[in-house]
């Protein structure tokens, strides 16, 4: 089983520029060590003939056909917008952005 010492464990909190104390230091120390270890277990697993799976329950999912439709125009997109201009949509400015 690898272990993390306090030192990576506080190396790799500088260079993710997390403030760790040194309770934490060692909390996080000892985690890592457990997750590396679950990993490390799960690699050992003969999964030879074992398809592989993004879920493990077989899932159905319900596709539409592709079909092509007809949408609007930009000219009809437009017609009922309380506000256009340049051919798009004048919208009110939001989070302090700049423009107009």
């Amino acid at each position: 089983m690898a272990e993390f010492s306090r030192d990576e464990v506080s190396r790799i909190a500088r260079l993710a520029r997390i403030a760790l104390n040194e309770e934490e230091l060692d909390q996080i120390s000892q985690q890592l060590d457990t997750i590396i270890d679950a990993v490390s277990k799960v690699q050992q697993v003969d999964t030879k003939g074992v398809t592989p799976m993004s879920h493990p329950h077989s899932i159905e999912a319900g596709m539409r056909a592709d079909v092509q439709r007809t949408t609007l125009t930009q000219e009809q997109a437009l017609d009922q917008a309380p506000a256009a201009q340049d051919d798009r949509f004048v919208v009110p400015q939001i989070l302090g952005e700049g423009g107009e």
